[in-house]
């Protein structure tokens, strides 16, 4: 093996397998019948009755490198164990591993004050509390996150937040209580980079309004709480900013690196399973006289799932270790490589099985519909494709600009 995992990883996937097996398989249907019964303004039973019994065993932020909060992995050592996570939508949370908050948590840890982690921190890491990130604008093109159009102005001894975001993962959910949230506080600064700060807002500070839930493909609470969040003369201390005015893209770039891999690390899990449940169902169906497993167009779909996979899991783990020995900054282009690779992947495969699952596929009975919903919005969630692209065609042309 390339990148064989370490004893203190063996057990730990070992530990997270038969929990898996134990507690979040037999509680899937569940989960998915709470999440479209209740709705995404509400907090799921099966969810918190998990949570303590995953804590009890060990299996909590085990995201959280180099910190004595978590279970001090490096990048390269939780991809195997975020990748068994991935395999069902259920289990990130029941792990306290769940985005938004494994970013948000890192950024209070690095650039938190100890008032902020006192506060924000040590709640999120024992699961008490949820947060959100408030960064994407339904008026402009927040692919290019420089046209982002909120201000945050200095007033005094506060600042004072007004814009509309959308996409505000977790904002629905009720024990959410912190958002981070990305404005201009320099919007005439000639380095367009240097124009967004990030600041912390408790969610209820008078002004906030979440507005609507948003589904994604028509789910509303799963794959995540999508929602749309408008901020009018939000008034919160100064000592709220993180890290000083005109650092906002410095943040973004320490933790959308790590939130990138983690989707990644996940949709290998979730492409996994759904090449297992494929396999599966053509092993048991009968098609012009012979199982659908002997068409060879199945056979040659499972083998290039197979390829496939392994694929993106070879370059996800490059880039994890990129990520643990020279930084994020310099690990861009691997980064930017799976955050490209590893959703089209997925997309693909899922898009297999369902065809495979015949009409079935297209229903919530499989958990294929969720699991494409998932791969889909990961196109598009913490940059899409082009502009990934974009970044990785740029770095490979520098390598000969003195050609």
């Amino acid at each position: 093996m390339l990148y064989p995992m370490s004893p203190k990883v063996v057990e730990l996937k070992r530990k997270l397998e038969g929990f898996m097996d134990r507690h979040i398989y037999p509680n899937e249907e569940r989960f998915y019948r709470e999440a479209e019964e209740l709705g995404p303004w509400k907090v799921y039973p099966v969810v918190e009755e998990l949570k303590p019994l995953a804590r009890a065993e060990g299996l909590w932020n085990l995201f959280l490198p180099d910190s004595h909060h978590g279970a001090g992995l490096t990048n390269l050592e939780y991809a195997p164990l975020c990748e068994v996570m991935g395999r069902s939508h259920l289990a990130p949370e029941v792990f306290n591993c769940s985005a938004p908050d494994t970013g948000n948590m890192e950024v209070l840890e690095r650039y938190g004050t100890e008032k902020d982690k006192e506060r924000w921190l040590k709640p999120l890491l024992a699961g008490e509390i949820r947060s959100c990130f408030a960064m994407t604008e339904p008026a402009v093109a927040s692919s290019d996150a420089t046209n982002i159009e909120s201000s945050i102005v200095r007033d005094g001894d506060h600042y004072v937040i007004n814009g509309r975001k959308w996409y505000t993962t977790n904002a629905t959910d009720p024990r959410c209580k912190i958002c981070i949230f990305m404005g201009k506080t320099d919007p005439d600064n000639p380095d367009r980079h240097k124009q967004q700060s990030m600041i912390l807002v408790p969610m209820d500070t008078p002004g906030i309004e979440v507005k609507r839930p948003l589904p994604v493909f028509g789910f509303y609470g799963v794959p995540d709480r999508a929602s749309e969040v408008v901020f009018t003369n939000v008034r919160v201390p100064k000592e709220n900013m993180l890290l000083g005015e005109g650092r906002g893209f410095e943040i973004a770039q320490g933790r959308l690196g790590p939130g990138r891999i983690h989707h990644c690390m996940r949709l290998i899990g979730l492409a996994e399973r759904t090449l297992e449940k494929m396999c599966r169902r053509v092993r048991s169906r009968v098609a012009f006289g012979k199982p659908v497993s002997e068409q060879t167009v199945t056979q040659e779909r499972i083998a290039e799932a197979r390829i496939m996979i392994e694929q993106a899991r070879l370059l996800t783990l490059n880039a994890a270790y990129a990520m643990d020995t020279v930084g994020n900054k310099v690990a861009k282009a691997e980064i930017a490589m799976i955050k490209v690779a590893v959703p089209n992947m997925a997309c693909q495969i899922i898009d297999w099985a369902i065809q495979a699952h015949g009409g079935g596929g297209t229903s919530n009975d499989f958990g294929l519909t969720q699991a494409y919903a998932t791969a889909r919005l990961l196109r598009l969630a913490d940059g899409p494709d082009e502009v990934h692209r974009n970044q990785i065609a740029r770095l490979e042309l520098k390598k000969y600009s003195n050609a």
